[in-house]
């Protein structure tokens, strides 16, 4: 193959690429924003500052998170890998949430690796280790996981032809 077209080809499966990992984040942020708002309403939107689940904050976190992973869902189906297969919902769904269940174990093993192996248990070590370092190794590894079972490429074969020109008409749109 010449080279120019090789080039070419690349540069357009990068920019693809990067089109996706921009999606992601704004997705990703949103369901972050959803849930911490939806954790503090919940445990403290009331006229007398208490919410409905005043003192029931685990299961605050619980419902908040639930619905947080449930808007991540459709919004990475339906805009960030839209272009991509589809197989059953149903199927996606629990692999969608199995695979953040993983992502927040790399955040609770970073946690705990820095807090009880290395000794740095400050606040500020705390929350590096889990929410910059574990959030982003999670994050990168959902990326990776979504693309990769969640939401599959489309294969080169005839049966998914209609499939491929949908995805590559998607992938033309801009963000």
């Amino acid at each position: 193959m010449p080279l120019v077209p090789l080039l070419a080809k690349a540069r357009e499966s990068l920019s693809d690429l990067w089109r996706e990992i921009a999606k992601f984040g704004i997705v990703g942020l949103s369901a972050l924003v959803i849930d911490i708002g939806l954790f503090n309403i919940l445990r403290f939107y009331g006229p007398d500052g208490q919410g409905p689940m005043f003192d029931r904050p685990i299961s605050s976190k619980i419902v908040s998170v639930a619905v947080a992973t449930t808007f991540a869902y459709f919004g990475n189906r339906y805009w960030t890998f839209r272009h991509r297969g589809r197989s059953n919902m149903g199927r996606e769904y629990i692999m969608f949430f199995a695979l953040n269940g993983v992502a927040m174990m790399i955040a609770i093993g970073c946690l705990w690796f820095s807090h009880y192996l290395m000794g740095w248990d400050s606040a500020l070590a705390d929350n590096i280790s889990a929410n910059v370092v574990g959030l982003g190794l999670g994050t990168a590894f959902r990326f990776w996981s979504y693309r990769k079972f969640v939401f599959p490429a489309i294969p080169d074969d005839p049966e998914h032809a209609v499939e491929r020109e949908v995805a590559e008409r998607d992938a033309s749109t801009p963000i």
